[in-house]
């Protein structure tokens, strides 16, 4: 059973910034789709970046291309979420998630793709 722990969410004022870390139980996070999602109140959770292999093979929502970025530390079994020019939409639980086994091609973004997830960090941007 894989586990994550996200943290690193808060409370931001409008323009500022946030690097969420979601530390997995997994060896070789190298080898798995890594993904960050988020979901607003009434909203659907959509996923806000994923990365694939190395740091290079990533993918982003268009709302968040140029604020966001993803990337991970191997040696720590831990990805993160730079997240900058913070705007008051951006506010949301935001879940780390793992897909189902090492080897994928491509990157995932859909929810359902996913299998391990973690609990969640409340980030909440302030106008």
């Amino acid at each position: 059973q894989v586990q994550l722990v996200e943290s690193g969410g808060g409370l931001v004022q409008a323009g500022g910034s946030l690097r969420l870390s979601c530390a997995a139980s997994i060896r070789t996070v190298s080898s798995y789709v890594m993904g960050w999602f988020r979901q607003a109140p009434g909203k659907e959770r959509e996923c806000v970046a994923a990365i694939i292999g190395s740091d290079i093979n990533t993918n982003y929502a268009d709302s968040v291309k140029g604020r966001f970025t993803i990337s991970r530390d191997n040696a720590k079994n831990t990805v993160y979420l730079q997240i900058n020019s913070q705007q008051p939409e951006d506010t949301a639980v935001y879940y780390c998630a793992v897909a189902p086994a090492p080897g994928y091609s491509r990157v995932l973004v859909h929810s359902t793709e996913y299998k391990y997830w973690g609990q969640g960090t409340q980030v909440t941007v302030s106008s």
